[in-house]
């Protein structure tokens, strides 16, 4: 087997995988409401009334109440099959965030900032039945990039997202690369507890042949010499192309590339 090839079989067994994560029951291909949340009472059922209105379900399904950034559920939810009568809901700032069940909708709290908001997914939703795959570019070795690794100590970066929030993150350092002569840098986020960098960028595809927000992308941990392999082979979407109710960090002047990058995901476009 040659080089080429084993590389492109260990793409496409990623590809595979990414896949699978997109289909489970909470991926992004079911999301099906974002509602941030008040103090206080807040109603949520399928009612048009409901101060939250969900997709299916009972007119008022139960009732979430926020006092000091906590939240509380009651209603006709049930958590692994236990009613939730007052339960205190964990938000998604925790490990594991209190799921919601309510017949095929499952719901959780996110914090973004100091905004909280319902999440919900539906296990029966129609784009997740649909879904069959993502337009890409042929798996091309080129753009497996050896890089190199610039640390940056105590270093945090204002990045945007599409709900119009700015969140600092931390930032461990830049991921410099060269391409056709030029030489170009890139700033990592913490992308794991392993050392792994997570990498936000856009490029001059965007808006037209891959998706005008940017794409993401992760690589393993440096090595000791600072050695990083960026494979743009699997740059992926962010979950904003499969819904409106994703909260994608969006690349930021640095992290805009003004060449081509023409491997890993094209723009999504939902089976019809």
């Amino acid at each position: 087997m040659t080089e080429g090839e084993a590389h492109r079989r260990v793409v496409e067994a990623w590809r595979t995988q990414r896949y699978a994560a997109l289909r489970r029951d909470l991926g992004w291909l079911s999301l099906a409401g974002l509602d941030w949340l008040r103090d206080g009472v807040n109603r949520v059922g399928s009612g048009a009334d409901a101060d939250i209105v969900l997709p299916d379900g009972p007119a008022l399904a139960g009732i979430l109440t926020v006092t000091s950034g906590v939240v509380t559920a009651e209603g006709e939810w049930t958590r692994a099959g236990t009613p939730v009568d007052g339960l205190q809901l964990a938000d998604d700032r925790h490990d594991e965030p209190t799921i919601l069940e309510l017949g095929s909708l499952r719901s959780c709290i996110i914090r973004r900032g100091e905004r909280l908001a319902l999440r919900t997914w539906d296990l029966e939703a129609p784009q997740r039945q649909a879904f069959d795959g993502i337009e890409h570019w042929p798996v091309d070795p080129h753009w497996r990039v050896e890089a190199r690794f610039e640390r940056v100590a105590d270093r945090t970066l204002p990045v945007p997202d599409v709900i119009g929030t700015t969140e600092r993150k931390s930032s461990p350092g830049d991921v410099v690369f060269e391409r056709g002569g030029a030489r170009f840098r890139l700033q990592a986020l913490d992308g794991g507890e392993s050392g792994e960098l997570f990498i936000v960028f856009g490029d001059a595809t965007n808006g037209s042949d891959s998706y005008g927000g940017g794409r993401f992308l992760y690589t393993e941990a440096p090595d000791a010499d600072g050695r990083v392999v960026v494979d743009f082979n699997r740059a992926y979407n962010p979950p904003c192309v499969f819904t409106p109710y994703a909260t994608c960090p969006l690349p930021w002047q640095e992290n805009r590339l003004a060449i081509r990058v023409e491997a890993g995901e094209r723009a999504y476009r939902l089976a019809t």
